[in-house]
C-alpha cells in the first residue's frame, strides 16, 4: 500500500545579521521557494518569531501546503545544534542564551533543529555536495568575518562535548598576534578574512617604502588588493602569498589530526583562492604529516554560495525527529 502520509518537504532558514531567508527543499534538494525578511529589523526575538513563524506557514501554503512540511532546520550565528539555543551571538541583536528552536516549535507546531553555519555546512555538503559519499571529511568556510569549521568523522558530524567543536576560526596561528573579536589574540581568523587580509596589506605598507598601488587607494578592501595583485603589484601579491601561507599551514595541522578523505573550501573567499593557492598548498605539503600528506584531497564546494547555508539548513531538519501538533 502506498503511504500517502510521507511528507516530501522540508524548511530551510538561514539567520544572518542582516537578513533571513526562508526556504521551501523537497527531498533532492530542490529549492522551491524563498522568501526573505530583514533580521535587523528585530531586534525584539519574540517579534522575529510572530514575523518568521508567519511567512513559513506561508510560503508553504503557497507551495504545496503546510500538511506536507516534515520538519524546519534552521542556521544561525552562535548557534548550538545539542541545546537548540543562540548562546551569546556577538553579531546580531538577541543578546544572552535564546532558545529559538524551541520558540519557533512551539510557534509552528512542526520539529525545528538549529545549527551553526559550519555545521550546516557540512551537512550540505555530505548530502547535495561534493562531499556527497565520503565519510570522513573536514569543511572549512571561509567568508568575509571569519572562518567557520566542521568535520565528518565515521559519516557523522561531531560536534564535541558541548556542541562547539570545529572553532578552527579561533586557533592561535601567532603567539601574542592581533587581537580577536573573541577577546584573544592571534586567531586564525584575524589573518584569514576580510579584516585579516585589510590588515596584513596595511602592516606591509607600514614596515616598507616601497611603492605599491595600494597606497593610492581611496579605500583599501579585499576586492581592491585582489585587483592590485591582478595588475601586477608585488606588494599585493605579497598579501595573497601570507594569507595562503598560515592557512595552508592551518589546515594541514587540522588535517594532521583528523585525517580526512578530503577537506572542502567554501564561503565567499573562494573566489581569491587563485591568489593565495600556490603558497596555501605548498604550506600544506609542508607541514601536514608525511603519511597522508598526498592522500587528502583539497577541494572547493560544487554548492552555490548563495544556496549553501538554507540546503545544509534543510538537511538539518530531515534529522531531527519528526514531531506535529497537527497529527
Amino acid at each position: 500500500m502506498v503511504n500517502d502520509k510521507v511528507k516530501s518537504k522540508v524548511i530551510g532558514i538561514n539567520i544572518d545579521v542582516n537578513s533571513t531567508t526562508i526556504a521551501v527543499v523537497d527531498l533532492r534538494g530542490t529549492i522551491l521557494a524563498q522568501d526573505v525578511i530583514s533580521t535587523k529589523d528585530y531586534p525584539n526575538v519574540n517579534n522575529f518569531i510572530e514575523v518568521l513563524s508567519e511567512r513559513v506557514i506561508t510560503l508553504a501554503e503557497n507551495n504545496g501546503g503546510y500538511e506536507n512540511i516534515r520538519s524546519v532546520g534552521m542556521c544561525a550565528p552562535s548557534a548550538n545544534y545539542l541545546t537548540g539555543c543562540i548562546e551569546n551571538a556577538a553579531n546580531i541583536p538577541w543578546k544572552g542564551i535564546v532558545p529559538l528552536a524551541a520558540m519557533l516549535r512551539d510557534s509552528i507546531g512542526l520539529a525545528v533543529a538549529l545549527g551553526n553555519d559550519a555545521h550546516v555546512t557540512a551537512l550540505g555538503e555530505s548530502a547535495y555536495g561534493i562531499a556527497h559519499g565520503m565519510n570522513n571529511f573536514i569543511v572549512v568556510t571561509l567568508v568575509g568575518s571569519g572562518l567557520g569549521s566542521c568535520f565528518f568523522s565515521n559519516g557523522v558530524a561531531h560536534l564535541g562535548y558541548d556542541g562547539f567543536a570545529g572553532e578552527f576560526g579561533h586557533t592561535c596561528v601567532v603567539d601574542g598576534g592581533r587581537l580577536c573579536t573573541c577577546g584573544r589574540r592571534g586567531c586564525l581568523e584575524e589573518y584569514v578574512s576580510y579584516r585579516g587580509i585589510i590588515q596584513t596589506a596595511r602592516d606591509l605598507m607600514e614596515a616598507s617604502e616601497a611603492s605599491s598601488s595600494m597606497r593610492q587607494l581611496p579605500e583599501l578592501t579585499v576586492e581592491a588588493i585582489a585587483a592590485c595583485a591582478d595588475q601586477g603589484d608585488a606588494m599585493a601579491k605579497e598579501v595573497w602569498t601570507r594569507t595562503g601561507e598560515i592557512l595552508g599551514r592551518s589546515v594541514a595541522n587540522y588535517t594532521s589530526v583528523i585525517n580526512p578523505e578530503a577537506v572542502v573550501l567554501t564561503g565567499e573567499l573562494v573566489v581569491y583562492l587563485d591568489k593565495m593557492w600556490e603558497p596555501m598548498e605548498k604550506a600544506f605539503k609542508d607541514n601536514v604529516f608525511g603519511n597522508i600528506r598526498d592522500k587528502v584531497k583539497i577541494v572547493l564546494s560544487t554548492i552555490d554560495d548563495h544556496e549553501r547555508n538554507v540546503l545544509g539548513a534543510s538537511a538539518l531538519a530531515w534529522k531531527v525527529k519528526e514531531y506535529s501538533l497537527f497529527k
